[in-house]
This record gives structure tokens, sequence and C-alpha cells, in this order.
């Protein structure tokens, strides 16, 4: 028999360490809650983006994942109809129908930029016309040297300047000297040919009345050459239809400003307009009469007394 020593010997002791325990599980908890917050950032994130989102943009989500990929392929109303999937700028984010798609911006301005270059060729035309005209015309070109042919971002403009030994007008008056009258009826025919709308300007030099601009002043007398101007074009016969605006400047718009009393500052200036400034000045036009109460027909006002009232640069309304 074995001793008890020897059985305390003998005895194995077994260490069983039970796996899965609470300590394994001590970091997993605060994964999950970390995904947890970061979900719940993302929510709030989302809800305040669509709740500062517009109307029209809140529409074009909605459209896009009603059909993604025919909005992603040719774009779509909802969508700014653009070419890619997101959309991005433009100049009003509250439109409901979304952007101007780029495509279209583009052609556009490409059409634009055609037409520029289409009406900067037809006055180029316009004025290897008028110059002949004037060759051919031997009472034009008698004047050549007074008149000055130019083109404009507006148009063609044709200045027809005061010489210190010919004048065109008698001094301080708007009585007109009968080679001009000849000038100005002899253009009236050749402006028929363009059919474009005109506007007839009237300068003078920086001479001024005794009573400067108290009375009757180059206010006046720059709208009262104008008008004489114009008279004289449909005399010669211009279409009357043509006179868009008849204009009095002064000499707020000398043609040497480095010597104000210089006689080419003293003279008519006929604009003939491109598409692009008629129409400009159309809706300006437009614009005008239907701000004004009553209609106006004559570029200066007289006071009760008789006597001319200055007004700036104003435009008389074409005849009927």
């Amino acid at each position: 028999m074995s001793t008890p020593s020897e059985k305390a010997k003998s005895t194995i002791v077994v260490k069983r360490v039970k796996k899965g325990g609470h300590g394994a599980h001590g970091a997993a908890w605060k994964i999950a809650y970390a995904d947890f917050v970061t979900a719940m950032m993302a929510f709030f994130l989302l809800m305040w983006l669509l709740g500062s989102t517009t109307k029209g943009d809140l529409k074009g989500i909605q459209d896009y994942f009603r059909s993604p990929l025919q909005i992603s392929l040719s774009g779509g109303p909802g969508t700014g109809s653009s070419t890619t999937i997101m959309t991005g700028g433009g100049n009003d984010l509250t439109k409901e129908v979304g952007q101007v798609r780029k495509v279209a911006a583009d052609a556009i301005k490409r059409q634009r930029d055609q037409m520029m270059a289409a009406e900067r060729a037809k006055m180029r035309e316009f004025k290897r016309h008028l110059e002949q005209a004037i060759l051919a015309n031997k009472d034009l070109a008698k004047f050549q040297s007074q008149i000055r042919i130019e083109i404009t971002p507006d148009g063609l403009r044709i200045q027809i300047v005061d010489n210190d030994k010919r004048p065109m007008f008698a001094t301080g008056s708007a009585h007109i000297k009968s080679y001009m009258q000849e000038i100005l009826q002899d253009f009236g025919p050749v402006l028929n040919d363009f059919g474009r709308k005109i506007i007839i300007t009237g300068h003078t030099d920086s001479s001024q009345y005794l009573n400067g601009d108290r009375s009757y002043s180059n206010w006046e007398l720059s709208s009262d050459r104008a008008n004489a101007s114009r008279r004289e074009l449909i005399a010669g016969g211009m279409n009357s239809a043509l006179v868009m605006r008849v204009v009095g400047m002064a000499d707020s718009s000398p043609l040497v400003a480095k010597d104000p009393m210089n006689p080419l500052n003293r003279r008519i200036s006929i604009l003939i307009l491109n598409k692009m400034a008629e129409a400009r000045m159309t809706k300006e036009n437009s614009e005008v009469n239907e701000g004004t109460a009553g209609d106006l027909r004559r570029t200066v006002a007289i006071s009760p007394a008789g006597n001319p009232i200055k007004l700036p640069t104003l435009v008389a309304v074409p005849p009927k």
C-alpha cells in the first residue's frame, strides 16, 4: 500500500481556463457604440442638408433617383439638364427646373459670336458701298474731306464735320447752308439702301452764348441742328421710319478734345445701327414709353415766357 506521503506526491492538479468570458468582450461594445454615433452624425448631417436645400434641388435629386441612368446619360429637367450625374454652380439654384445646360449655353454664345461677326462683315460692306456712292456722286465728292466714315461697336457712323471756310450751319443757328442741304439730301436715298435704323446726333464746339446755359444754349442748338438734318435727309428721299433717335450732345463729346473750339467739333453724326444695337435701343425706347405718361414730341422745352429751357440730351420721338 502507498503511504500518505506518496499519495500527496502523485496528485496532479489541472487548471482549466474558461474561454469566452466577460473580459473578451471588453472592447467590442466600444466599436459598436462608435459606429452608432457615426451613423447618427451622418443622419443629422443629412437632415440638415435636406433642410437647407432648395425645392428645385430636392426635385432634381428626386428625379435622379427615379431614372438615374437616363439623366446621367442625356441630362434631364430636374438635374439642371446636365450631361453629368452631379450638377453644380449656376446663376440661380432656386429655379425648379435646375440650371441651363452647358452645351446649350455654349451654343447660345457661339450663335451670338457668329451674329456679331456677320454684323461686322455687313458694316464693312456698308462702308464700301457708301464710299463708292460718295465717289460716284459729284456733289458728295466735293465735300469728301468733310465726311468721315468709321465702324463702331454699334454700327457704321458717318460724321459730317464743319470747316472754317465751309461751315455747315450759320453761326449760332440751325439754319443749314445750301451745300449742306445737298450733302444731306444726297445721303437720303443711300441710307434707304441699307434699310437699317439710324440715330442722328448734333455736336457743337465750346463757344457759349451771351447768357450761357441760362437760356438758349449749345444743348438746344445741337438738338435743333440734328433735327434740321433729319428734315433734309427726308426731303432727299430717306424713309422717315428709319429714324430711331434725334439727339443733341452740345459740346459734351468733342472730336478734338484738346481743342474745344476746333471746327471739327461742330458736326452732324449719322449712326447706322447694327442689329444688336438696334435691339438694345428698341428695348430702351419701350421702357421709356412705358414709364412716360406723356408723349415726347420736342427736344427742347419752352418756358411760359417763351424762352427755351435747357434739357440734358433729350431724345426726340421719331415722326409718325
